[in-house]
């Protein structure tokens, strides 16, 4: 199942002649968008997943968070989480974690790389949780097992339903001809851990949010993507009109869990 996991996510990779003309990198992410999700979160915390996570955890109890982001999916578990360990790729978005860490009070360790590169370096926590990471990991039996390995009582993650570019598909076949994948979806996902003897267990519901409030938001975001130019954002207004896509639907979020296999100490690695 693995295999097949890695097969579908490889067919997400844009086509060599189209992403050498794409004037911005199609699948950056912004620190400033994470740093208004984690805000957002932080106000208005609710949901599965942040409720899935706090049962798990003790009082005074440490959360890994790994692809932390700004920190939207352990941030609000302030004041019941006593230590925070944030992996993440980006320094920008562990920086706006850290700083809003500090402000809440609750101490943070940041291990800035990629996830299961560093989790010989990263601590054991009693919860850890990975939200929108997964369709980044083409190895996902690896990025759970050690996930599960850091993780005293529970492993929580949150995704889509379906790959989060998925919304673009109707759009590159506008513009460039191209059929974008079905799959992975998160059902994969739960076949996935569950091949590797988890119970999985999980919810799901409409996103909290709609992706896009502006059309014009849409079209610069899409316009990244696409690897278009800027100057074709009414192009890409017009086709969205066209094609029946504002507003966009909002994603199907999934909150999978499954229980730690028992106690381990709180340093780097595996335990005996």
């Amino acid at each position: 199942m693995d295999e097949r996991w890695r097969a579908d996510l490889e067919r997400w990779a844009i086509p060599e002649e189209i992403a050498a003309g794409a004037p911005a990198d199609p699948w950056g992410h912004s620190a400033a968008r994470f740093a208004e999700r984690a805000d957002r979160a932080l106000a208005a915390p609710e949901g599965p997943t942040l409720t899935r996570t706090a049962e798990a955890l003790p009082p005074g109890g440490s959360v890994l968070d790994v692809g932390a982001g700004s920190g939207a999916a352990s941030l609000p578990l302030v004041p019941a989480m006593g230590e925070l360990i944030a992996v993440d790729v980006s320094g920008a978005m562990l920086a706006e974690l850290t700083s809003r860490a500090a402000a809440l009070g609750v101490p943070v360790r940041t291990v800035r790389g990629r996830w299961p590169d560093v989790a010989d370096r990263t601590l054991v926590a009693d919860v850890a949780v990975a939200a929108h990471v997964v369709y980044n990991v083409p190895d996902l039996a690896a990025f759970l097992t050690a996930l599960t390995s850091h993780a005293r009582r529970r492993v929580v993650l949150e995704l889509t339903e379906r790959h989060p570019m998925s919304w673009l598909n109707p759009l590159w076949r506008h513009f460039h001809g191209v059929t974008r994948p079905l799959r992975p979806t998160a059902h994969d996902v739960i076949a996935v851990a569950e091949g590797l003897g988890h119970r999985v267990r999980h919810e799901s519901r409409p996103a909290p949010l709609s992706r896009f409030d502006r059309l014009e938001d849409l079209a610069e975001s899409a316009c990244r993507r696409l690897c278009l130019g800027r100057e074709r954002a009414d192009e890409v207004v017009s086709a969205v009109i066209e094609l029946d896509m504002w507003p966009v639907p909002r994603d199907r979020w999934f909150t999978l869990w499954w229980e730690a296999p028992g106690p381990g100490p709180s340093r780097p690695g595996k335990t005996g």
